[in-house]
């Protein structure tokens, strides 16, 4: 796939997306003769994911995460759904953060700063590409050295790490779906992350081939294409999005936004914090949810992890 074809269909109306991602889901649903599930975070994204899907084969199994870090509006949601699979990771948080180390930054970053974090033997050239950007070959690669504005966390008292996610998240749902034989239908969609977009490129939306296959129906959805189908289906969402307003209105389209939580993964995740407006995720937790935000900060030691990186919380 290119890159044109994929601003060609995020720029489709809506409802043309909509039966482009219901042809998607078919293509799925009949490769693997049913043998599918919807993963359901309780966020808005999967929550139209699986309105979606069951719209079209009602009896679809979802299948629920429950790594600790939902905020508890979420795990209440989840709750209000027949047919799901609850699933748990086999390592806390406070296990993976002390095993692995904090995610913080982005992924990308994360994992350039745990490269250098643990030198050994065997990554030399690794660490060399993280520091200089110069492969084996001696050829320049930008995209593969750390900023020098985050080389300070290599020097941190804490450890850094992208882990969190495949330990806590990624594993169960792997391990579920080797075990059950079913294959996943994901909610990720490509302006989520430059990861994300180029994964589309390489695969498209469904995934058929590769170590994990999934298919990812909605991937050329936009943020607003969510909301608006929240609005036009009456669908509900859980308490910590708050209600669903108008922000602006320009040529004939209404962007919306949501009042309160624009997005609802872990609690305690700090990757893209830096580049929250104010009152960032956990301004607002301590004001809304006091409980977990004591515990993350004092218990879990993200408060010396976040005054490291100038994040105000």
């Amino acid at each position: 796939m290119e890159n044109w074809q994929l601003e060609q269909l995020r720029n489709l109306p809506l409802d043309i997306k909509v039966k482009k991602t219901e042809i998607r889901i078919r293509e799925w649903y009949e490769h693997f003769n049913g043998d599918v599930y919807v993963s359901f975070s309780g966020g808005k994204d999967s929550t139209v994911l699986l309105y979606l899907v069951r719209r079209m084969y009602p009896d679809i199994e979802a299948v629920f995460v429950d790594t600790g870090l939902e905020y508890p509006e979420i795990r209440e949601f989840v709750k209000l759904f027949d047919n799901v699979k609850w699933l748990r990771p086999e390592k806390n948080f406070r296990n993976v953060i002390n095993d692995y180390g904090y995610p913080i930054i982005g992924k990308k970053q994360a994992r350039f700063v745990r490269d250098l974090q643990n030198p050994n033997e065997n990554n030399e050239a690794t660490r060399n590409l993280r520091l200089t950007g110069l492969n084996r070959k001696g050829v320049f690669c930008p995209s593969q050295k750390i900023p020098n504005k985050w080389l300070p966390l290599v020097d941190a008292p804490f450890k850094v790490s992208e882990q969190c996610c495949d330990i806590m998240k990624k594993g169960p749902a792997h391990k579920y779906a080797k075990e059950s034989g079913k294959y996943p239908y994901i909610a990720t969609m490509t302006d989520e992350s430059a990861l994300r977009k180029k994964s589309w490129i390489d695969n498209g939306c469904n995934m058929f081939g590769g170590k994990i296959p999934m298919s990812r129906p909605m991937s050329f959805w936009k943020e607003n294409d969510i909301l608006t189908y929240i609005v036009d289906n009456k669908l509900d969402l859980a308490k910590c999005y708050g209600d669903i307003i108008v922000k602006t209105e320009a040529d004939k389209e209404k962007i919306y936004t949501t009042t309160k939580e624009k997005r609802t993964g872990c609690m305690f995740c700090m990757f893209g914090v830096h580049l929250e407006e104010h009152p960032n995720r956990f301004e607002r937790m301590k004001e809304t949810h006091p409980n977990q935000y004591a515990y993350c900060m004092n218990q879990l030691g993200l408060d010396q992890v976040l005054s490291y990186v100038n994040v105000e919380h």
